[in-house]
């Protein structure tokens, strides 16, 4: 047995093993019980039922010309993608509008909460005030908003017009849903309206997370505002930026219910976007057909998210 003389370390025996004090058991790996993986079996289960089944019979059907009612079908291979983008303008323009949407609604959503988050994160009262409003459209259903934006853009008696012609803008007034080139950028703002306060929650988090020394740091060196958010608040927002813009993409391509709240089912051709032509194929009774689009709508939504990624990504090596 080895002795610590003068505060050193015992000697390791010849063995090569150091010796445990007396009295003390050595501790046993941790042991997981087989009870723990029985947990995760009831959200498998609804994931399988409600989503994966759902999803390749979504494959099967798109190779189909199943009306969704017949107990017979015959498989038609790829002829339903070829007609979505070679013989349906009506998809066409509903893809080209919903691309436009998307563009309109991230670039000014994801500003304009950026912004709101920057005026806003400090947790005095007036701030958290101002969050709480700003918040308050999210939390209304989206029918609700179609109706109260529906009410605005009236061109006869609604808010919009009347406010303008009140403070001698009436030079300004214009038919907003009624005028085909621009009623699809009116329900953008509606959007953008709908759902900034939500991003902005999403910013001042990512915000608050930011050490104020960097700031400090970089107002000695003399960095001016744009500065600093060029070197500091932009790079280091990036997680919440991703989540933003992906979010905000995937909420305009479901824009359905504001769509089909403010101008009606079916919706007008320039007001058509995907997720409306798809509901208008399955009220067809063109089953086959709108499986077909369905898929192309899954796969539009995860390109466009994955370059949204790429870009950032680029973006913020960048600076």
């Amino acid at each position: 047995m080895s002795v610590s003389i003068g505060g050193t370390k015992p000697a390791t025996p010849a063995g090569g093993k150091a010796e445990h004090p007396p009295g003390k058991k050595r501790k046993s790996p941790t042991r997981v019980s087989p009870a723990l993986y029985l947990f995760p079996l009831p959200a498998i289960a609804v994931t399988l039922v409600f989503l994966v089944m759902p999803t390749l019979q979504a494959f099967q059907y798109a190779l189909t010309d199943w009306n969704g009612f017949s107990a017979s079908f015959n498989y038609v291979g790829l002829d339903n993608f070829i007609r979505a983008f070679t013989g349906d303008s009506l998809f066409t323009n509903a893809l080209a509008n919903n691309l436009k949407f998307m563009l309109v609604v991230v670039i000014f959503q994801t500003a304009l909460s950026l912004v709101l988050a920057m005026m806003l994160t400090r947790n005095s009262r007036g701030s958290v005030l101002l969050r709480a409003l700003f918040f308050f459209p999210t939390i209304l259903s989206s029918v609700s908003v179609a109706f109260i934006w529906k009410f605005i853009y009236d061109p006869n008696f609604g808010l919009a017009n009347s406010t303008l012609d009140a403070v001698g803008l009436g030079a300004l007034q214009s038919s907003y849903l009624g005028n085909d080139t621009q009623a699809l950028y009116w329900v953008a703002v509606t959007q953008v309206w709908f759902h900034a306060g939500q991003m902005m929650v999403v910013y001042v988090a990512g915000l608050q997370g930011i050490p104020r020394e960097l700031y400090e740091a970089a107002e000695i060196d003399g960095a001016g505002k744009w500065q600093q958010f060029k070197s500091i608040t932009w790079p280091l927002v990036a997680p919440a930026t991703a989540i933003v813009v992906a979010y905000t993409t995937i909420q305009s391509f479901k824009a359905f219910d504001l769509i089909l709240g403010i101008a009606g089912n079916p919706p007008k051709a320039s007001l058509d976007i995907l997720s409306t032509r798809i509901y208008s194929s399955f009220a067809n009774a063109e089953f086959g057909y709108a499986a077909a689009q369905s898929i192309i709508f899954m796969a539009l939504i995860a390109l466009v998210t994955w370059l949204q990624r790429r870009v950032l990504r680029l973006t913020q090596k960048q600076e």
